[in-house]
């Protein structure tokens, strides 16, 4: 994915999230310079957290089809799992286009709820993992949405309205899209790992590959390695 199409991205997905009177928080607008200098002082945080923005196209070059827009607004870390106390949470804003694909994965820790804040309708395909972790093609699928058990056949499609949520447990495949527009996605759940705690169905990339055209507007949580050391 190139630099300028990225900057694009995030022009586009802060106008939509705006849209729905959501904010984002003061870093989201810092520089990638500013962003250097107050890690290196007072906000070592959000390089070490991983919080901020973050697109990817699972590496495969079809953001439009394949991809999502996410910004990592709070997130704790395994070392307050471990001790218990602390930030044990964390909460992400999302972008899903209409028919545009976050592909059929789990989480081996994560519990999360998805929220559909607003737009089109977001479909989740779900599925129950067997023992071993692998999807079971022949399970049915138990998920709770807003209190409420609700029961879909193996690979059934969740839909939920603007205003509903689901609680994905880390037994729970599942692969989601807009239908009838955008939308805006919340997520909170507890502490998120990105780059140990996705596992996908098919071999595929979590973050994508920068072609570096043009200076970024603003830093991915994919670029903190190489631009925060």
């Amino acid at each position: 994915m190139k630099r300028s199409t990225v900057n694009e991205i995030i022009r586009e997905s802060e106008a939509f999230i705006r849209s729905f009177g959501y904010v984002l928080p003061p870093f989201a607008y810092w520089s990638p310079a500013e962003l250097k200098a107050r890690v290196a002082d007072d906000s070592a945080r959000i390089r070490d957290h991983r919080l901020g923005w973050d697109i990817t196209d699972y590496g495969q070059g079809r953001f439009e089809e394949l991809g999502l827009f996410l910004f990592t607004v709070r997130n704790g870390s395994l070392a307050n799992v471990e001790r218990g106390r602390g930030m044990l949470y964390a909460e992400k804003i999302m972008i899903s286009g209409e028919n545009q694909i976050s592909p059929m994965h789990r989480h081996n820790l994560k519990t999360e709820d998805i929220i559909n804040k607003g737009g089109g309708t977001l479909v989740l395909e779900l599925f129950k993992a067997d023992a071993d972790g692998s999807i079971s093609e022949d399970a049915e699928v138990r998920v709770l949405t807003d209190g409420t058990v609700r029961t879909l056949p193996a690979g059934g499609h969740l839909k939920l309205a603007p205003g509903e949520s689901v609680t994905l447990e880390p037994d729970t495949w599942h692969a989601f899209w807009g239908e009838g527009g955008s939308v805006l996605i919340g997520e909170v759940s507890n502490v998120n790992d990105d780059l140990t705690d996705n596992i996908f169905r098919e071999p595929i990339g979590r973050f994508s590959r920068i072609e570096e055209d043009a200076e970024p507007l603003h830093l991915l949580v994919s670029d903190y390695d190489a631009w925060l050391k």
